[in-house]
């Protein structure tokens, strides 16, 4: 793991994924014993929107870097040469240009996931105008790493001071030439006023628009944290109605369990009475025959008549009387007859 190869990838995140993967990176050459690389890793700054929108353009239209760094360089060598239809024909290409690299950087961060308001397309607009006019902001945004978006100088930096040094140089005494040439002089002088009056007029807008896009950025902002807000507001409110609606079932749980638990008792207290008269009988019984079993047992105890035969006779139904009756006739007759013959034999 290096630097340039955890920079590059960083720098291919969304910007709210910015910080935890850095943080991540950082830990990991921490852990590694690379403390160096941990606090370069650190250093590096989450990206604007701006910047990452522009960051976008170089990694997924890397077709459309070369042909603007080289209309760049066009617009350069037209100014320090001073070319007027040149100068003009590429004015042109560059509006075009710069207007659908800064759409299409728009739309790419929709595809990311993260749209942009107009105020962002017109800083990656500003950010081409810059990569345009100065070769070293050329190659810090075709490295795809920009933290801020890049704002473009006044006029072209390079042609101008080329431009500067070709004034500076001493100039000859005049001469028959020079004079019957000054009228070229004037109106050199007078372009570099009328150049001047037009950077002045360009930091002025520059600064308006600079002003305007810093508020519309606050505003997609404030919009944002609006929209977040009012869906925590959604949910809260969603969250609320279940807590509600959960604490009527628990109060309903409860009412019943609250019934259950009285008709339960209820029970509970008819079947301990039910208990208490069952055990109250069971002790009855249970002295009524003790008193029964210790009465005495003699033949003439109540025991006694109540076992003998006569008794038992006496408490048998009529049928079982009459079959003990007829029973105790034939037991009877034998003995008779037996009797009659003992005497016939005496006789």
């Amino acid at each position: 793991m290096d630097l340039d190869t955890v920079a590059d990838e960083l720098y291919g995140l969304r910007p709210e994924e910015f910080v935890a993967a850095r943080e991540r990176y950082a830990a990991q050459a921490r852990t590694s014993g690379e403390q160096e690389l941990a606090k370069e890793i650190t250093a590096l700054r989450r990206p604007s929107l701006a910047a990452w929108a522009g960051n976008l353009l170089v990694r997924r239209l890397p077709g459309e870097v070369q042909p603007l760094l080289v209309l760049g360089e066009e617009l350069r060598r037209a100014h320090r040469e001073l070319d007027g239809p040149q100068l003009r024909l590429l004015a042109r290409r560059q509006r075009e240009l710069t207007g659908a690299l800064a759409g299409q950087a728009r739309r790419l961060a929709a595809e990311a996931g993260h749209p942009v308001g107009e105020g962002v397309r017109r800083e990656v607009e500003e950010t081409l105008h810059a990569v345009l006019a100065d070769p070293e902001a050329a190659r810090e945004w075709a490295a795809g790493r920009l933290v801020k978006p890049l704002r473009a100088a006044i006029g072209f930096p390079e042609a101008d001071e080329a431009a500067a040094g070709r004034r500076a140089r001493p100039t000859p005494e005049p001469g028959p030439k020079a004079v019957r040439h000054g009228g070229g002089e004037e109106r050199r002088r007078q372009l570099a006023g009328a150049r001047t009056a037009a950077r002045d007029a360009e930091r002025e807008l520059r600064a308006l628009q600079e002003e305007e896009a810093a508020a519309e950025a606050d505003a997609d902002e404030a919009a944002r944290r609006s929209a977040q807000a009012e869906k925590r507001l959604r949910e809260l409110r969603e969250e609320a109605r279940s807590v509600q609606a959960e604490q009527g079932r628990a109060r309903a749980d409860e009412q019943d369990a609250r019934e259950r638990a009285r008709k339960a008792g209820r029970h509970v207290r008819e079947a301990g009475r039910r208990a208490r008269t069952a055990a109250a009988r069971v002790e009855r019984l249970a002295e009524n025959t003790e008193s029964w079993e210790s009465y005495g047992t003699g033949p003439n105890s109540p025991r006694a008549e109540a076992s003998s035969p006569s008794t038992r006779t006496a408490r048998a139904d009529p049928g079982e009387r009459r079959e003990r009756s007829l029973l105790r006739v034939h037991q009877v007759r034998p003995s008779v007859a037996y009797r009659g013959l003992r005497r016939s034999a005496e006789v």
